[in-house]
This record gives structure tokens, sequence and C-alpha cells, in this order.
């Protein structure tokens, strides 16, 4: 009886010990192996810049990988059928990737947004009918402030395959503005008032060319255009000094800015 105990525990030994010693090895190995691999996967995103958000995702997805290679390995090498459990890895991940089809939609924006940067944060933007401050750029979704300080959160899905207007891209803005004035007035006159607009604010570009001129006849007044270029952060500075000294210089000059009337003629 002791004979064939012994004979049983040195076959499980054999069989078992040595796989068991086997997987420890190759785990110890295995995971000084990746940790020096994920240094060197960090240490190339460093150099090239990789936004610190991707970053930090990337070198998530890799690692998880890379240990999930290395727990195969150690299955396997513990005499474990791998192909099956392959199959039911492969099959659950179809069935995680059709149940967050929108989640995956939405990472796959974000890395794209993260990769090309059409934005950054402090970029005002708009796009799927708002507007707003970007705050921050998750990989799944892009955080705006609203002028008022509302809190907008927009799937990156959407943001990397619809239309999307950055107004903060550019270092240079043209500021459009058109002013009416009445049929009866000077039209030479209240384009040299507005052309002395233009030239009088400092914050616009002075190396741009000022263009002001007719543009419309309305029904009820002459309509000028107004186009002058200004850096992107004076924009909102320009447009309201130049709306305000509009009206005070054409108050000066006599020029009216009529509004919206309707003569009736009555026939007896």
């Amino acid at each position: 009886m002791k004979n064939i105990d012994f004979d049983y525990l040195s076959k499980l030994f054999v069989d078992y010990g040595l796989k068991l010693l086997y997987a420890v090895i190759i785990w110890i190995i295995g995971k000084f192996v990746i940790s020096k691999l994920m240094l060197l996967v960090d240490k190339k995103m460093e150099i090239t810049k990789t936004e610190i958000t991707l970053r930090k995702f990337l070198h998530s997805i890799v690692n998880t990988l890379l240990y999930t290679f290395l727990f195969i390995v150690i299955i396997s090498t513990l005499g474990i059928q791998t192909a099956s459990f392959v199959a039911v890895l492969g099959a659950a991940s179809l069935a995680v990737g059709f149940a967050l089809q929108g989640s995956l939609a939405n990472f796959a924006g974000g890395v794209l947004i993260i990769l090309f940067k059409p934005y950054k944060i402090g970029d005002f933007i708009e796009a799927n009918g708002v507007n707003g401050t970007v705050v921050e750029i998750q990989i799944f979704a892009t955080l705006l402030n609203t002028l008022d300080n509302k809190r907008i959160v927009i799937p990156n899905g959407k943001l990397s395959n619809e239309t999307l207007i950055n107004y903060s891209k550019n270092s240079t803005r043209r500021v459009d503005i058109t002013f009416g004035v009445g049929y009866n007035d000077d039209l030479d006159r209240a384009k040299a008032v507005l052309v002395e607009i233009a030239k009088s604010q400092e914050k616009i570009l002075k190396n741009s060319d000022v263009f002001v001129e007719i543009i419309e006849y309305a029904d009820s007044s002459v309509n000028i255009v107004y186009r002058v270029w200004c850096n992107t952060p004076d924009y909102w500075t320009v447009y309201f000094q130049s709306m305000k000294m509009a009206k005070v210089e054409f108050d000066k000059a006599g020029i009216s800015i009529p509004y919206p009337q309707m003569d009736i003629h009555m026939d007896k």
C-alpha cells in the first residue's frame, strides 16, 4: 500500500508539480518582461507627445492584452486546453461588442479627437446645436461650459462624425456687422464714418484691409457691411465696441439708423 501511495505521489509530482513550477517561473519572467515593455511603450508615447488621456488609455489596453496573453500561456503550460477558453473569450467579446456599440463608437471618436486635435481644452466650439468652451476631453465624451456656465456633455462619436465649428482654432477672425442707414442719408459720409471707426480701434489689425460697402437696399434702410479683422481673443471686444461707436458717430454726423416702418396711403 505504501509503495502504491509513493508511486502515485511521484507521478502526481512529475505530472503536475513540474508544470506548476514552470507556470510560476513563466509568471515571474512574464511579469518582468511586461513591466519592461510597458516602460518602453510609455517612453515612446512620451517622446511622440501623445495626449495624456490617450496615453493612459493605451497603457491600460496594452497592459491588459499582455497579461491576457501571459495568462493563456500559463494555463496552457498547466495542461488546460486553451482552444475552448479562447472560443468562449471570443464569444464573450463579441457579445460585449454588440451590447456596447454606442460606447465603442464614442471611444473610437475620442481616439480620433485626441489624435487629430480638431479642438483642445480652452477652445470655443459649436456642435450638435450647442456651443461652449471645452473644459475636458474624456475618452468617451467632451465636456463644455456654456457662456452662462452650464455644463454640456457631448458624446465623442457625435463630435467625430458631424460638423463642428471651432471658433478658437485660427489666430485671427473677421468681424462682420451690417449697419442700416436711411435712404435720404449721405452714403459716402456713412461709409467714411465706419472706416474711421475701424481705424480708431487699437484691437483691429492694421495690416488687414477694412471693407465697408453697400450690400443691400432693404425695405426701410440701405444696408452697409462692415468687415474688419482682429485677433481671435479680441473678437467680442471689437464687435461690441464697433456697435457702440457706430451709433455715437452716426448721431454726430446726422446719419439716421432707421427702424422698420410702413407708409399707408388711404384712397378716398
